[in-house]
């Protein structure tokens, strides 16, 4: 409700820009954005699903100072008048950038405080200077005041019986879910993630069930696959952290698009906010559906009820199970909930994608199709042996809905 009340009073008194926007540099964004991946997931350790909040988080201030200053959208939330005369938007986006990081990665102040300063030190003091701090301070203080009693981190567990029934999730290897949290969460922009909820995975006893266990059988071994050596290297190039993945090739979109200080930040805001409420609505449905993985259904496919399985009681995927449930995949949210936003701020996708995986053959991929981009997602995911293609294609579903529920949040607008 609070979310909903702070979203609903966006302010619609943005200012005119005062220098022409193809002159502003993103620089100061994209540097930003980079120590926030660095606070976020390597200093803070956050797994990529909760990291995805946190830059969201981080991307959403920014954009909305940014905005305030420069004119080119509205902010999400409602920001106190812009000052008189000309703010920096530089100084307002590294300002708003910092105080959402301290506020909620004390530990890394330091780090933190050290990178403001040293960025800080070359800004000449000016009337510019001190009202881009007063309005990235106003966009940090109205992002943290919107999240109070967000339920981030909120005690939530998934119970289940001491005898778990055929389709249930069971930890594997990997541990236990995984911030269970995360699906009851407040939305970054959203209001409700349980609206984009799916019908749920087949049901254990149809062939459309059955044929997926199949594929993922046959596909998605560790040992004695049918997967090619090409399928092999694009299933490990994509069972790289997609948030490192994805935000790496948004600053390189940036710089090689040339895009000005205004569109790099609504990229990095309506891209984050899409990426992070499309994995809230895959949580909420990961917890509903508690459903397993395939190494335990092949093992235990003797206890499906279907006669067109075959168990396999030494089977073991290509790459270890994530520790949540099956379905839908959040690689898939997250996948389409950045591609689809991307291609509706630009058009269609251009996107450059590194993977750090050792061993690979290909480390770098263009893509220029949303569709093929997230086929390839598809298959990878498969053929890692961690999921079944339902839970692909309805993460697809949800991801692609999110986007285009956020879009409009951050869309340009004639000032």
């Amino acid at each position: 409700m609070v979310a909903a009340l702070l979203l609903s009073t966006m302010s619609v008194g943005v200012a005119q820009p005062a220098v022409p926007r193809a002159t502003r540099d993103p620089g100061v964004v994209l540097s930003w954005n980079s120590i926030a991946f660095r606070t976020i997931s390597v200093e803070g350790q956050k797994p990529p699903p909760v990291a995805q909040l946190y830059l969201a988080l981080v991307s959403t201030a920014v954009y909305n100072a940014v905005v305030t200053i420069e004119g080119g959208g509205a902010p999400t939330l409602r920001q106190p008048p812009r000052p008189h005369g000309h703010a920096s938007s530089d100084v307002a986006a590294a300002t708003a950038a910092h105080d959402v990081l301290v506020q909620y990665f004390p530990a890394s102040k330091p780090a933190v405080d050290s990178d403001y300063n040293a960025w800080l030190a070359d800004v000449p003091n000016s009337v510019g200077r001190a009202q881009g701090l007063r309005v990235g301070r106003d966009a940090a203080a109205a992002l943290i005041a919107s999240r109070v009693g967000d339920r981030r981190d909120a005690p939530i567990t998934l119970s289940r019986p001491p005898a778990p029934p055929p389709g249930m999730w069971v930890p594997t290897a990997s541990g236990e879910f995984l911030a269970p949290w995360l699906g009851f969460t407040r939305p970054v922009v959203i209001t409700s993630a349980a609206r984009f909820g799916r019908e749920g995975p087949d049901v254990l006893t149809s062939a459309a069930y059955a044929a997926d266990v199949e594929e993922v059988q046959t596909m998605g071994a560790a040992t004695g696959s049918r997967r090619s050596a090409a399928q092999t290297d694009l299933a490990l190039f994509f069972s790289d952290n997609p948030v490192r993945q994805y935000q790496d090739a948004m600053r390189d979109l940036a710089t090689r698009r040339a895009l000005d200080i205004v569109d790099t930040a609504r990229m990095f805001g309506a891209v984050n906010a899409a990426g992070a409420d499309a994995l809230i609505a895959c949580w909420r449905e990961k917890y509903t559906h508690d459903y397993w993985r395939p190494e335990t259904a092949i093992q235990r496919a003797d206890t499906d009820g279907n006669p067109a399985t075959t168990p396999d009681p030494a089977w073991t995927p290509l790459r270890p199970s994530p520790p949540y449930p099956e379905y839908p995949s959040g690689h898939a949210c997250v996948s389409a909930g950045t591609a689809h936003a991307l291609a509706e701020l630009f058009g269609r996708v251009d996107l450059t994608i590194e993977s750090t995986v050792p061993g690979l053959v290909v480390t770098t991929r263009h893509y220029s199709s949303e569709r093929v981009w997230l086929n390839d997602v598809t298959n990878a995911r498969i053929w890692l042996g961690i999921h079944f293609r339902d839970a692909m294609d309805d993460g697809l579903r949800i991801g692609r809905e999110v986007a285009d529920a956020v879009e409009g949040r951050f869309r340009e607008t004639g000032d």
